[in-house]
């Protein structure tokens, strides 16, 4: 079901499945995409979890203000709206360009943060331009399962170009890496073992800044593990939350 809240000056838009009596999960979304993408993870977690997919500003169902909002701007809204709809201390998942909007939260509203999944944690440090990035996407799309190629290109026809490409220069300059102590929650790096977007030797790289960090990794799926590889992303889900629940921190 949609679900809107009042909150960060716009009505955000989530798609929520799953029992309302359930434990929350909140998934974050990538550059210019929507809650469409985690739509298939959102299924495969909903037999266990109220799972919330929220549109932040300008993406999605989810009205924007005239200008791009950059890193913080979008953490910012995402705290309010995580503060609107009663979703504090909440397990989040993020893919992509979601993670660092994640990692920001935790610099300024830590105590939003349960425990963490990053999947395809952006952006590379050794890959900061428009043509590596460029480069990595066109190589990746041809590692992911074929209906996500249209999903992602009505959400970008949606965003609009200007949007899209101010956002991209904004995370761009985002030194991510250099924010993820703040993360004190359990955390885990997700990524395909063929994702050209996020390579292991980034992730490892992130893993490491981590308080209390992770690695897992998916073979043969390429970035958006959310989409093209739910199942396997919904076990290290389930596993990071079993282990919380279990004492094995």
């Amino acid at each position: 079901m949609s679900e809107f809240t009042v909150a960060a000056r716009t009505r955000v838009h989530a798609a929520v499945l799953g029992r309302a009596d359930a434990p929350p999960i909140v998934c974050v979304h990538g550059l210019g995409c929507s809650h469409r993408y985690f739509l298939p993870l959102a299924r495969q977690l909903s037999h266990r979890f109220r799972v919330a997919a929220v549109d932040l500003p300008g993406f999605g169902r989810t009205p924007g203000p005239p200008e791009a909002l950059d890193v913080r701007g979008h953490s910012t809204a995402l705290a309010e709206w995580l503060r609107a709809s009663g979703r504090g201390a909440v397990p989040l998942v993020a893919n992509s360009a979601g993670c660092q909007v994640v990692v920001d939260l935790a610099v300024h509203s830590p105590e939003l943060l349960g425990p963490v999944v990053l999947s395809g944690l952006t952006v590379d440090r050794r890959a900061r331009t428009p043509l590596r990035q460029l480069g990595r996407f066109l190589a990746d799309s041809y590692r992911e399962r074929p209906g996500l190629i249209p999903v992602l290109a009505r959400d970008y026809l949606r965003c609009g170009p200007r949007r899209f490409l101010e956002t991209f220069r904004f995370l761009l300059d985002d030194p991510v890496e250099r924010k993820l102590r703040h993360v004190h929650t359990p955390a885990v790096v997700a990524r395909g073992s063929r994702d050209p977007i996020a390579p292991r030797e980034w992730a490892q790289e992130c893993v490491a800044e981590l308080p209390d960090g992770r690695l897992a990794e998916v073979a043969g799926a390429g970035h958006a593990l959310n989409y093209s590889a739910p199942e396997e992303l919904g076990r290290i889900i389930c596993s990071l939350l079993d282990r919380r629940a279990g004492g094995q921190e």
